[in-house]
C-alpha cells in the first residue's frame, strides 16, 4: 500500500529542481525584431540611476511576482513595464531551458517577437537607459570569448563545523564558473544575459 501510494506521488509534477519552490525566480524574454527586413535581437542598458547593476546589458524580464499566472505572464508584464509593449502584440515562439544560477536563484527564459516601432519612443526611461540589436545572422557567426571565475564557499560565522569531519579544517570545494562575452559595436554583453544568448544562438545553429 505504502509503495502504491509513493508510486503515485513521484509520477506527480515534480519541481524543475530541489529548491525551486523557494528559489528566487526571474523570466525574461528574448525579443525578435524585424530590422530593415532583418532578424535582430533586442537588447536593453539599465538605466545609470538603477541601485542593482546600473549601465549593465539585460533582456527584458525580472522577478516573478506571486500574482503572475506562469513565468511566461511575468516575462510578459515585464517587457510592457520596461518597454511598453503591449502583451497582445506579442507572439511567443518557445521557450528555452531554464537556466538554474544556483539552488537559490532560477531564470526561465522565453523567445518572441515584438513590434519594433512601439518600442522606440515608449520605453521606461526611469529603468532603461536605451535599447539596442544585434542582428541574428551577426551572432550565428560571432565567436564569444569566456573568461573563468573562481567561486569558493565562505561559511557563515555560526557554521556548526563540530558536526562536520575535520571541523574548521574541511576542504572546501572551490568551482569555476564560466562568463562568455560578445563584443558588439561599442556594446559589451556578459553575465546572465550572455550566458542565455550563447545557449539560444547555439539552440538554433
Amino acid at each position: 500500500m505504502f509503495l502504491d501510494k509513493l508510486k503515485q506521488q513521484l509520477k506527480q509534477n515534480q519541481p524543475l529542481f530541489i529548491g525551486e519552490e523557494t528559489a528566487f525566480r526571474s523570466a525574461v524574454l528574448i525579443p525578435l525584431v524585424k530590422v530593415h527586413g532583418e532578424w535582430h535581437i533586442l537588447f536593453e542598458v539599465r538605466s545609470y540611476t538603477m541601485r542593482k547593476q546600473p549601465g549593465d546589458i539585460s533582456f527584458p524580464g525580472g522577478r516573478i511576482d506571486p500574482t503572475d499566472p506562469s513565468p511566461f505572464s511575468a516575462a510578459l508584464r515585464e517587457t510592457n513595464e520596461e518597454l511598453g509593449i503591449d502583451p497582445n502584440t506579442v507572439n511567443s515562439l518557445g521557450s528555452l531551458s531554464p537556466y538554474i544560477a544556483s539552488p537559490s536563484f532560477v531564470v526561465y527564459p522565453f523567445v518572441a517577437t515584438i513590434d519594433y516601432d512601439q518600442i522606440i519612443h515608449s520605453y521606461n526611461k526611469e529603468e532603461v537607459e536605451e535599447v539596442f540589436t544585434v542582428p541574428i545572422k551577426w551572432l550565428l557567426n560571432y565567436k564569444p570569448y569566456m573568461h573563468l571565475v573562481s567561486v569558493q564557499p565562505v561559511p557563515s560565522p555560526d557554521f556548526p563545523f563540530e558536526k562536520i569531519m575535520k571541523g574548521t579544517q574541511y576542504q572546501w570545494r572551490a568551482r569555476s564558473m564560466e562568463e562568455w562575452f560578445y563584443d558588439y559595436e561599442k556594446y559589451t554583453i556578459w553575465g546572465l544575459t550572455a550566458r542565455i544568448l550563447k545557449h539560444f544562438i547555439d539552440s538554433i545553429k
